[in-house]
Formats: C-alpha cells, structure tokens, sequence
C-alpha cells in the first residue's frame, strides 16, 4: 500500500483500538522480545510493595509500539520518517487503548511529499496515555 498525498488533507483522522484487555502475558513476552526486564513491569511484589504501584505496567515503548499502528496501517509500512511520542500515564493489565492520528500537515520537500501527524493514545476511561507526532513520507 502506499498513500498518495492526493489522498489526504489537514483534519482527516483515523482511530484504531491498539489493545482490547491487556494481559500481563503480552506485558511479558514484550519484555523478552526488548530485553527489558525491569520488575516494575514483572513482578507484582516489588511493583506493589517497593515501587508503590498498585500492580506491574506495561513498558512504555510497548504503548508506543501498539500506538504506531495507526500510522503505519494508514500510510503503509516503511512509510516513517519520524515519529516521537510522550508517555502520560501507566498502562496496567486490562486496559484497553484507543489510538487517533490526525493529520496536521501536508508538504512538499525537496520534491517528496510529507504528511505531519499529530496522535494520541488513551485508555479504557479516556485519559491519554501516549502523545505525539509523526512524519510518513507519501507518493
């Protein structure tokens, strides 16, 4: 698939639920598949008792991963040039994410034609939990 700016303009928007019950198992095989064993994201006991959270949370980068997914299912794969986001709030087994992105611009550079996007992710009860932006370059 590849977008074509003609296909785009500033306001469209598209919104995909990312996670539909996040389970601790998918919090552990991202754990493994990025290497990041921090027990805050593993182990219950040292989440609750050391760290004070009332249970393990999913890494920050899997949110951001689940987020991109409604850039990339919309412009295509390898289409990126950018893309950056900020994390606002834990995200704890049995959220659900919801992921919009929005486009804020459309640009022509050096011959290559860009959108700029703006994206948020927000949970079961609506609060953002990821915010951002991002590049994709188009036909």
């Amino acid at each position: 698939m590849s977008l074509k700016a003609s296909e785009l303009k500033v306001g469209d928007s598209r919104t995909v639920v990312v996670v539909d019950d996040l389970t601790r198992t998918q919090i552990v095989m991202y754990a493994g598949a990025s290497g990041d064993y921090n027990p805050l994201h593993s182990d219950d006991k040292f989440t609750k008792e050391i760290a004070g959270y009332p249970s393990v949370f999913a890494h920050g980068m899997l949110s951001m991963g689940m987020t991109g997914r409604v850039l990339t299912d919309w412009v295509g794969n390898g289409r990126l040039t950018k893309y950056g986001v900020r994390f606002t709030k834990q995200v704890f087994p049995g959220a659900t994410l919801t992921a919009t992105a929005k486009v804020e611009a459309i640009r022509n550079e050096g011959g290559t034609n860009y959108a700029d996007f703006s994206v948020v992710t927000v949970d079961q009860d609506g609060d953002p939990v990821v915010t951002g932006t991002a590049t994709a370059r188009l036909d």
